[in-house]
């Protein structure tokens, strides 16, 4: 499956992972929304930033997922904690994560740029940070 990834372009993801600081992708929330239990290992990942000029702009390959079953906050900011050194998360996302009752935690490889392109998301209205572009 591949998957369209938002990453926050003031906290510099995208920087971060081309320079292999940054290896996992966080999402959360406090009920099970997308892409929670929609990813699988061998699936890609296209990256593209929040800063609106809709360009993505790299790839990688899922080498590991985790879905976490429901969460305290406690064991929420617990688990980001945890995995700090591989989300490389600044401070406001890193509020923004801990505390979400349902945390996925995706380990990429294979990282590689791409020559940027832009993606229509006329057939996706829904805005959302994560967008599934095939089903199984």
């Amino acid at each position: 499956m591949k998957h369209i990834v938002y990453l926050n372009h003031k906290a510099k993801e995208l920087e971060n992972l081309k320079l292999g600081k940054k290896t996992m992708i966080i999402r959360g929330a406090m009920g099970r929304r997308i892409p929670y239990g929609k990813v699988s290992v061998g699936d890609t990942l296209y990256f593209i930033e929040n800063n609106g000029d809709g360009s993505i702009r790299a790839a990688a390959e899922v080498l590991d997922v985790f879905n976490s079953e429901k969460l305290t906050k406690e064991e929420s900011a617990k688990l980001v904690e945890k995995h700090q050194d591989k989300l490389m998360l600044d401070s406001g996302l890193l509020k923004r994560f801990s505390g979400k009752r349902y945390i996925e935690l995706f380990t990429i490889t294979n990282f590689k740029e791409l020559e940027p392109f832009t993606f229509n998301r006329a057939k996706y209205p829904k805005m959302d940070d994560w967008i599934i572009l095939e089903d199984r």
